[in-house]
């Protein structure tokens, strides 16, 4: 028996959930997510669900199946009165330099493909960051409030501050610094309720509601709201050419990530130079073997039809097939999965009809829900 056919017994069709109206538990709309938030924050209601992305190159297969995917499960299965706002950062982007005919492809790409993976301009919130000028004010009130002490705790802040020593201070700019502050601006100004995060991105939605708190006691009033975490199920994927790293559009080897525009040929080809090991069988042991276990991974959460509890049991079910096996039915679920968006992706992103219409709307429809946040900040501090 086959590989294909051992698993594709297994498969089911997947049921989506009927969708009340209720509050969030460790399960939002059908997402299984991980919640955390203070006792002290209520629950709200409607429900404003914020996450940005940068435009920076076309996404890869991680941050699809850590962050885009459940972008798309959010905004099908939300109730109706929920909104959803989903921001591309560019202003995030320039912490470091980028070159402007580049950023500006970056951003035409990086809209083509939230339309492409199913974000629908008339459901969800879709715009430019720097389009809604309310972000970057926000970010300056809050600043003259945000503790330096704090900022340069940050993790990745301490990380970047450790990787430049050799070229000493001069060579850290204040954006990157800063950043976390604009990062809690661009969920206050909306007054969201919920931000949908991996784990490494957990600290600074911790900022953002210590930053909202502080800034309602030092005004006397509630003016913002402090967010609750959602904390996205699926396990950061990892680099296929090193996979004790993370994927990333950054890395110089081309083989180490799988982009969202990439043809099947290219996949397979990608998946099968994928770094593994000489272990007999498929096990999943992050710690002694990570590039199986990437694979697995990617295997799990690729194919969510396949009926297993978990890694560990995927890896058992696939008890007695070689790695060569493993590689091709990994490439399949992933053709799967990007196959589709690619087609979308490439039928869109040269529409300029398409293209200027969602950014326009969703620009106009951002812009409304920030002015009404920073109305009452400018109005709580004096400014107007």
């Amino acid at each position: 028996m086959s590989l294909r056919q051992s698993v594709c017994r297994r498969v089911v069709t997947p049921r989506r959930p009927n969708i009340v109206n209720r509050s969030l538990t460790s399960q939002y709309n059908g997402v299984n997510f991980q919640l955390r938030a203070s006792s002290a924050t209520p629950e709200a209601s409607p429900k404003t669900i914020f996450s940005g992305i940068q435009p920076t190159g076309v996404p890869h297969l991680g941050n699809y199946l850590g962050a885009l995917r459940q972008w798309t499960k959010l905004q099908d299965e939300a109730s109706p009165d929920t909104t959803l706002i989903y921001s591309l950062v560019d202003l995030h982007a320039i912490t470091i330099r980028q070159d402007p005919t580049q950023l500006r492809q970056w951003k035409n790409e990086s809209m083509a493909m939230l339309l492409a993976i199913g974000l629908d301009p008339k459901r969800s919130i879709i715009f430019h960051q720097s389009d809604v000028p309310a972000h970057a004010e926000l970010m300056w009130i809050l600043s003259c409030q945000a503790s330096m002490g704090y900022l340069g705790r940050m993790t990745q802040w301490k990380d970047k501050s450790a990787s430049s020593s050799s070229g000493g201070s001069d060579n850290l700019k204040l954006g990157l610094f800063s950043y976390p502050v604009l990062q809690a601006a661009d969920i206050l100004v909306h007054r969201a309720t919920h931000v949908p995060v991996g784990h490494d991105q957990a600290q600074h939605l911790e900022f953002a509601r210590q930053i909202a708190n502080g800034f309602n006691e030092a005004v006397g009033k509630s003016v913002l709201l402090a967010p609750q975490t959602l904390i996205s199920p699926a396990k950061r994927v990892m680099s296929l050419a090193d996979p004790v790293k993370k994927m990333s559009k950054s890395d110089p080897n081309p083989k180490s990530r799988i982009l969202l525009t990439d043809s099947n040929e290219v996949i397979r080809s990608k998946i099968k130079s994928a770094m593994t090991d000489s272990f007999d069988g498929i096990s999943y042991e992050p710690e002694r073997r990570p590039g199986v276990s990437n694979l697995l991974d990617i295997y799990y959460h690729s194919g969510e039809a396949i009926e297993v509890d978990d890694q560990v049991a995927l890896a058992h079910h696939l008890e007695g097939h070689s790695l060569k096996a493993l590689k091709e039915e990994v490439a399949m679920a992933v053709i799967n999965v990007v196959g589709p968006i690619r087609e979308r992706y490439e039928s869109i992103v040269h529409d300029k009809a398409i293209m200027g219409s969602a950014a326009e709307e969703g620009a106009e429809k951002a812009g409304r829900s920030a002015r009404k946040a920073l109305s009452k900040v400018k109005k709580a501090v004096g400014l107007s």
